[in-house]
């Protein structure tokens, strides 16, 4: 829905870059990736933020604690805290900025 808005939320959240492009007239914004894993964020005109759909988990790794700490000043709500998932780590579930609901991933709860 505004794609400065989660920029700023991605940028917190996940403490990496998240750079705004706009290319033929189509506005987006990549996650930097040098170390792995990127994304982009890619506003539709007419869709919420989806929190029933596929659940796409995010690395915080290390750093879950303030990951989940930023998620409501940038916007977001914390749905469910920092648990234990047995053998996989620890994660947190929560809606970003425009409503999507996506799980913080860590090894471990730092």
């Amino acid at each position: 829905a505004d794609l400065d808005r989660a920029c700023a939320f991605y940028r917190a959240v996940l403490a990496i870059g998240v750079d705004k492009m706009d290319v033929n007239g189509m506005a987006f914004a990549i996650f930097e990736h040098s170390e792995g894993n990127g994304g982009c964020l890619v506003p539709h005109s007419g869709y919420a933020g989806c929190p029933d759909g596929p659940l796409v988990y995010l690395n915080v790794d290390r750093r879950i604690r303030d990951a989940v700490a930023q998620v409501e000043k940038v916007g977001g709500k914390v749905l469910e805290a920092i648990h234990p998932i047995g053998e996989h780590g620890h994660r947190a579930l929560v809606l970003d900025s425009e409503g999507t609901r996506i799980a913080l991933h860590s090894t471990v709860d730092a």
